[in-house]
Order: C-alpha cells, then sequence, then structure tokens
C-alpha cells in the first residue's frame, strides 16, 4: 500500500507522459477523482473515468498537444506525508509564468493558484504541475 496517494499519482501521470502513454490506472479514491478533473478542467488531463465496480480503479487519459507533444512537462511535489505545506491566498503565485499551476486543497475543495487567489481561500499546497 503507498503511503503518499498523490505522490504515486502525479509520478505516474510525469512518467506516463514522458513515455508517450494513453492513459494511467491508479486506485480510486475521491481526494484524486477530485484532483484528476482539476487537471481535467484546466487541460493537463483529457479524460477522467471510473472503472470497477468493488475494486475501483481511476483511468485518466493524457492530453497531448496537436504535435503530440505532453501537456504535462514536469511536475513537484510541495506537501508530504511527514512535512504539510500550507499556503494562504496572498502566498500563493503563478507557476513558470503562468503556463503550469498549483493545486492546493482547501476546505472548498481542490482548486487552483489563481482560483485560490481570486476566491481568497487557503490550505494545504499539493503540488505543481507545468
Amino acid at each position: 500500500m503507498v503511503s503518499d496517494r498523490v505522490g504515486d499519482f502525479i509520478i505516474r501521470l510525469k512518467n506516463a507522459s514522458v513515455v508517450k502513454k494513453e492513459s494511467v490506472s491508479v486506485p480510486y479514491s475521491k481526494h484524486l477523482a477530485a484532483i484528476a478533473k482539476k487537471l481535467k478542467e484546466i487541460g493537463f488531463v483529457s479524460e477522467v473515468k471510473e472503472e470497477g465496480k468493488e475494486k475501483k480503479n481511476l483511468i485518466v487519459t493524457l492530453a497531448y498537444d496537436e504535435r503530440g507533444v505532453p501537456k504535462i512537462r514536469g511536475v513537484r511535489r510541495s506537501s508530504k506525508p511527514g512535512r504539510r505545506f500550507y499556503v494562504s491566498h496572498r502566498d500563493v503565485h503563478q507557476v513558470k509564468g503562468g503556463t503550469g499551476a498549483r493545486l492546493i486543497s482547501t476546505p472548498r475543495g481542490v482548486v487552483t493558484d489563481s482560483e485560490a487567489r481570486r476566491d481568497r481561500v487557503g490550505g494545504e499546497a499539493l503540488f505543481l504541475i507545468w
């Protein structure tokens, strides 16, 4: 069993994009589903679906541009199980000049850095993706 599900999830996405895989399968959790749906909203993932009845999996289809270049170029985990990292809306800044995003787990759900600034809400900084 993986102790850091979010870290495992983002590394699977990054590795799959490097070898140009079409999709990634991870064990289902509500938190990972919320993260995957947010990644779909901001364009790093093209499709998210749940599969299975008893042992659910989350199937995430990666997004590529028209030349076949993956949209995910890199990820970096911010908050880890041994060291949680929290940010206020004032401390959240753009990632890679606006081409990337920081995902934050807030009381209102998983949000991006721009949504956190707009809604004036802070929380646990999960990871950076660009």
